[in-house]
C-alpha cells in the first residue's frame, strides 16, 4: 500500500474545510480507491477514509494510523465505521505548563 498526497486536487475542498471547521491543517491522500482526509485542529485530529465503492478494509485503517499517526492500533480513539466510510477521531495531548 501507498499513500500520494492529492492535496493539490482537492483544493475548494481544503478551502471549505479551513474555512468553516476550527482545522488549521488538511491534507489529501489516495490509498488507491480510497481517499483519505486528514485534518487537525488544536483539540483533535481527524482521518477521513472513503471509497465510493466498497467498504473500507481494516488493513487501509491500520496502514494509514500507522502512516499518518504513528499509532500501531486503534485502541482509545473513537472510531466511526459504516462500511465505505470510516472516521477517526485522534485527540490532541493537552499542553501542561511547568
Amino acid at each position: 500500500m501507498r499513500l500520494i498526497n492529492v492535496t493539490n486536487s482537492y483544493k475548494r475542498l481544503v478551502s471549505q474545510q479551513l474555512a468553516a471547521t476550527a482545522a488549521t491543517y488538511v491534507k489529501v491522500y489516495s490509498l488507491g480507491k480510497t481517499t483519505v482526509l486528514d485534518s487537525r485542529s488544536s483539540k483533535e485530529r481527524e482521518l477521513l477514509l472513503k471509497n465510493d465503492h466498497r467498504h473500507v478494509q481494516q488493513a487501509e485503517i491500520d496502514f494509514v494510523l500507522k502512516e499518518l499517526a504513528g499509532l500501531d492500533s486503534t485502541d482509545g480513539l473513537e472510531v466511526l465505521n459504516d462500511g465505505p466510510l470510516v472516521e477517526i477521531t485522534i485527540p490532541t495531548p493537552s499542553k501542561t505548563v511547568s
